[in-house]
Formats: structure tokens, sequence, C-alpha cells
């Protein structure tokens, strides 16, 4: 199996995460709807306390950082104008950080994250957030697709098992493992720890 290669390998497409230097973090659906009720994440703790690691760094760093937000209208898990569908406390926007709240998965879709990006003069995005299987794995897809060199910082993310179609479940763990080597495979370079993006 050592063998196997990715089609980023393939391709000749870089391996190496980006750096925090010239990137923006695009911090994705850090809501309170994953952290209790019907909608909560396996690991989703641990992953907001990396996030919170890397949205500190690039604070400090003083790199663009853009909040996406979902909205899925009142009475759902991700009102947003109801606390269940709030930005986390812990990585919550300061003053000055653009929130984009977006209806679909794919955060570009239906929102201006991409003249933003291009505004602020990046080609480079560095991806945190939740779901790893849903909304990370569109946003990835769809920043490659239109030109941009995204980084998944895999500590950051988390999901939830999932019924299959044959009855059985799909367990978080295994779900997890197999949509960040799906997005690796081209879409994005998957930096497992935050510790693994350099300033």
């Amino acid at each position: 199996m050592s063998d196997l290669k990715t089609l980023r390998i393939l391709s000749g497409l870089p391996v190496e995460p980006a750096r925090l230097t010239g990137s923006a973090l695009v911090m994705i659906d850090l809501q309170n709807t994953y952290r209790e009720g019907v909608m909560r994440l396996e690991n989703v703790e641990p992953a907001l306390t990396a996030a919170r690691a890397l949205l500190d760094r690039a604070r400090g760093a003083g790199v663009p950082v853009f909040h996406v937000q979902h909205d899925a209208g009142p009475g759902s898990p991700y009102d947003v104008t109801a606390a269940i569908g709030a930005i986390s406390d812990e990585v919550a926007p300061r003053d000055g950080e653009p929130v984009i709240v977006k209806t679909f998965p794919n955060a570009f879709v239906g929102t201006d994250l991409r003249d933003r990006l291009q505004g602020a003069g990046v080609t480079s995005v560095i991806l945190a957030g939740f779901m790893t299987h849903m909304c990370i794995n569109s946003t990835g897809r769809g920043a490659f697709n239109l030109g941009f060199s995204p980084t998944v910082v895999a500590e950051t993310t988390a999901t939830r098992a999932l019924p299959s179609s044959d009855g059985s479940i799909v367990p978080a763990a295994a779900l997890q493992a197999a949509s960040l080597a799906t997005l690796g495979d081209l879409f994005a370079v998957i930096a497992p720890r935050v510790a693994d993006i350099a300033d």
C-alpha cells in the first residue's frame, strides 16, 4: 500500500500546507449547532480548541480572516438569529472580520466569498470548521475549482456518524478519515495539526 499516490502528486500539485503569511483563513460553520442536540459532532470540543489556536495565530500574523455561518432559517439548528446557530464564543468574529452567511454547503455559492478573497489579494486559503464531510468538503472543492489553493487543517474539523444505504452506521471516525482522504487526493492539502501550518 505504500506505493499509493494521490492525484495531487500525479498531477504535480503542491503537497505542502499553505503558510499563514500570504493566505486567508476561512472559518466555516463553527456554530453552536454542532455542540449540542441532534447535530452534535464527535470530537467537536477538541476541534474548536484547535480552531481557536489557529484563529489566534492568524490574527497575530495579521492575515485576512473570514467567518462563514450557515443559515437554514428560524426553528432549524442553523437559525442564525438564535443562540443555537450563533458562531461559538471561542471563535467569534472580532470587529472588522467579515461574516459571510451562506445557505449551501459550498461557501462560494450565493455569497461574495470569492470576491472578498480576490480583494484580499490571496490565492491560498486555509480552511477550518464543520462538518468535514459536508461544508469543509464542498468548500474545499469549490475553492479548488475556482483556482484557489486550499489547505484543510484536520484537527480543526469534525463530523458525525451517518446512516448507510444498507441500514448500517458509518462511524464518525471512518467518515472523518474518508472525507479528508477524498479532499487530499486532489482538491486540498491536508495539514494534520495547527502546528503544521508555518507562519
